[in-house]
Order: structure tokens, then sequence, then C-alpha cells
């Protein structure tokens, strides 16, 4: 079973940096997709950041040059997903999910339904 949790949410002074991590485990497939998204109070849920399994990423605008998205491999089912932020903001201010699927071609990365699975959220608070 794939399971997936994410970590490292908290408070931070706008300006600052968090790292995010998602544990991807019980993963077999060959190949993936992986993604943050997020969704603040009274907004529609976007994606933020997305890595395939060849390495290509993908970036919204508003993260472009402060965001960096990348995995580590632990083994042949066990994956970290990390999201380094810097220069945060308080427009940054969501919970924050994870998402993998194993067939999704990255250029419908933003189409957060169509991933088959996904962890619960960590918050992530950014204060002025």
């Amino acid at each position: 079973k794939v399971q997936l949790v994410e970590s490292g949410g908290g408070s931070v002074q706008a300006g600052g940096s968090m790292r995010l991590s998602c544990v991807v485990s019980g993963y077999t497939y060959s190949r993936y997709l992986m993604a943050w998204f997020r969704q603040a109070p009274g907004k529609e849920r976007e994606g933020v950041a997305a890595i395939d399994s060849d390495g290509t990423t993908r970036y919204a605008d508003s993260v472009k040059g402060r965001f960096t998205i990348s995995t580590a491999s632990e083994g042949n089912t066990k994956y970290t997903l990390y999201l380094q932020m810097n220069s945060l903001k308080p427009e940054d201010n969501a919970m924050y999910y994870c998402r993998a699927d194993n067939s999704l071609w990255i250029g419908y990365w933003t189409q957060s339904a169509n991933y088959n699975y996904w962890g619960q959220g960590t918050q992530v608070t950014v204060s002025s």
C-alpha cells in the first residue's frame, strides 16, 4: 500500500525559509510524478511544484525562483519528496499536500484530482 506522510510545516516570519518533506512508502512503480499542492482558507487548491522520475520539474509562477522541489530515493519502494521554500511571503500561508502518481504525465501536473496517492497535509504559516 502506498502511503504519503508530510512533515516540516510550522510558523515562520516573512523572508524566512522552510523545508517540507513527504515520505512516500510502498511505492513499487518504476516511474513517478510527485507534486506539492497547497490550499489557503477560502481559496482553491493550487499546484506549487512537480517533479517526475526523469528529473523534469515544473513550478507555479508564484513560487519560481523561491521554491525548489527534489526527491531522494531510499531503496526500491521508498522516496522522500522535498520542497525547499525560501523568501517566504504571507501569501504562501496554506495547507501543503504532497501527491504522487505512477502514470500521470507532467504536462498535467496541476490536475490534483488525477493523482492516485496523496498525503494528509502540513500547515505552513508565514507571518508578516
